[in-house]
Formats: C-alpha cells, structure tokens, sequence
C-alpha cells in the first residue's frame, strides 16, 4: 500500500475540506436511510479508525514514540493558520497548547455541516496519539468547534 502523504502535500484544512463535500451528501443518504444516531456512529467509527491509522503511520515515520516527534509532524494541521495556538509549555514531558482560532470549525459552519464538525475533525485527535503511542497520554476538555472560547489540548509522555 502506498504511503498517504496528502497531508503533506495539500495540508489538513485543505484535505478536511475535499473530504467533508463529498462526505456530507453521503452522509446525508445515510441518515435518510437508517438515522442520524445510526449515520454519526458510524461516521465516527471510520473517522477514529483513519486517524490511528495515521497515528501509526506517523511513528512508524519517525521510529520513535517521543513527544516532540510527535509534535514536529504537526505542520500540515497548523498550515496556513488553519489553526491559532498559545503554546503553554512543550518539553519532552508535555506538549499544552490553547487553539485560539480555528479554521476548521469556520469551514465545516461555512459548509452548513457545524453539527458534524466534532464528529469528522476533533474526534481524531486522541485516536491520532493513541495510534502513534500507548506512552502519550491526551486530554482535551473543551473545544471551540463546540462554542468554547478555546481547545485545550494537552499531551503528556508518561514514564517509561
């Protein structure tokens, strides 16, 4: 199976927007046909299941679980300020930052899929680091995508 560097080329605001118009349409036919708690389910299963896919990809890339290996791979999901971080403290311990703005939330409201946003971009997050490794732990307790006034993301490397 080829590598999917798409993420590089293109950057992930550009890659979530491509994937959102052709996944909202079939979303909808989904939920027409066996609901929308069905259809969401579903859609997160898929989308969780991508992003460990991914997280696996990533360390296997770097052939190391360390912290900020993980956070030097992050450039396509920043890319063009598609998100705005206050970064609170990054060592080889944690990696804290608050997203201020992000345009990800902004493109799935301008694509009247506001609802869904959750659900296709903030749900891969811990699915992203629990695939790149078992020795990271993540926690979020807000999201702007669901109306607070920043995303608290906080990564921690656990002992060894």
């Amino acid at each position: 199976m080829n590598k999917d560097n798409l993420n590089e080329r293109v950057g992930v605001l550009t890659r979530r927007e491509i994937e959102a118009r052709i996944l909202k349409p079939f979303y909808e036919v989904v939920a027409a046909e066996l609901g929308e708690e069905k259809a969401r389910a579903l859609l997160s299963s898929v989308v969780i299941a991508e992003a460990k896919n991914l997280g696996q990809s990533m360390r296997a890339e770097v052939e190391t679980d360390e912290l900020a290996a993980f956070a030097e791979q992050w450039e396509p999901w920043f890319r063009g300020g598609a998100l705005v971080v206050e970064v609170l403290e990054q060592n080889e311990k944690f990696w804290n930052f608050n997203v201020t703005r992000c345009r990800y939330a902004e493109l799935y409201r301008e694509l009247g899929m506001a609802e869904l946003g959750a659900t296709l971009s903030c749900n891969r997050d811990a699915a992203l680091v629990e695939g790149y490794s078992q020795d990271i732990a993540f926690e979020r307790s807000q999201t702007l995508m669901q109306g607070a006034s920043h995303c608290d993301f906080r990564y921690r490397k656990n002992s060894p």
